[in-house]
Order: C-alpha cells, then sequence, then structure tokens
C-alpha cells in the first residue's frame, strides 16, 4: 500500500523578529534559535519539539534551512505552522539574555537557568555556534559519546524548560 501525495497552496505569515521575541516574552518562555542548521530535517524536528514543549515562536539565523521548505514542513508534521516563525540576524536579539546550547564547555543544564534566558540559541552540528561570546548550556553525556544530534539536543533542552515552567 502507498499512501497518496499530499498537496497545498498556502499563503504562510513569516513573523518579524520582532514578533518572535514578543510571543515568546508573552508566554514566559525564551525565544528558540537556530544558527546555521542546515538540515532542514533537523530545522522541522526542532519545530515539532518547539511546538510540542509549549514554545511560541522560533527564529532563524542566516544559514538555516527553510523553515517552510518541503523536507522542514514534512519532518515538524506541520507544526511549523504553529510557531511564530522569523527571519532574524544576531542584532535582533542583542538586547537579550542568551543561551547557546554546546556539546561541551557550558554549565550543565541542571545548573543552567535556561528557563530565564530571553534566547536559547542550538547551532550546527558541523560547526557549532557562529558566536564565541554567549553563556552556555551542555547536556552531559556519557559512554564515550561526543554529543546529541542538535534536534535531540533541543528536545531535552526544551522539555527540561517546559518541566520547570509547570514546576
Amino acid at each position: 500500500m502507498s499512501p497518496q501525495g499530499v498537496m497545498a497552496v498556502a499563503r504562510v505569515h513569516e513573523g518579524t523578529p520582532a514578533e518572535a521575541v514578543r510571543a515568546a516574552r508573552d508566554a514566559g518562555w525564551p525565544l528558540v534559535v537556530l544558527d546555521r542548521v542546515q538540515d532542514p530535517g533537523n530545522v522541522g524536528a526542532i519545530c515539532r519539539t518547539a511546538a510540542a514543549a509549549g514554545a511560541p515562536a522560533l527564529a532563524v539565523l542566516a544559514g538555516c534551512a527553510d523553515p517552510f521548505g518541503a523536507k522542514a514542513v514534512r519532518a515538524s508534521a506541520g507544526n511549523v505552522f504553529r510557531l511564530v516563525i522569523a527571519r532574524a540576524a544576531w542584532a535582533d536579539l542583542s538586547d537579550l539574555d542568551t543561551y547557546g546550547a554546546a556539546s561541551s564547555g557550558g554549565t550543565t543544564l541542571t545548573d543552567a537557568r535556561v528557563e530565564n534566558a530571553g534566547v536559547i540559541v542550538f547551532g550546527s552540528e558541523a560547526h557549532g555556534l557562529s558566536r564565541g561570546d554567549l553563556k552556555l548550556v551542555t547536556i552531559p553525556v556519557g559512554g564515550g559519546v561526543e554529543s546529541l544530534n542538535v534536534a535531540a539536543a533541543a528536545a531535552v533542552i526544551l522539555f527540561e524548560i517546559a518541566r520547570r515552567k509547570a514546576a
């Protein structure tokens, strides 16, 4: 059995950086930001996870895959349309308290107050974060594993934020 294809034509509202920041602030969430995440499957998976955790908004910086591209929309299971999505630049985020997720060298997730941040940034698996001056949060991993996939790391951190907000 083969599933039938689906086709849709829709007008997509892409938010402004200010709208994304406002949506995040109004909900008491950090703005989820993707920094050079090039795999549309990861972009879509992070959109899906952000929506599932309760985050209201996501911004993509230069070098990211298009969150409204076909593969990203499929990977998000359509949840990209539940978020305020904006294309942003670092200058749009300059006045916000920012944490960047890093595979090592940061405050452990247990100790980092990421739920109070204005922004949480997830970077490229190949190149990491494009800025070196961010406060870092790290998920400790064991067994000789170097790091988590960016979508998996985002899931752990975003659901930890949701858990803390619910407590």
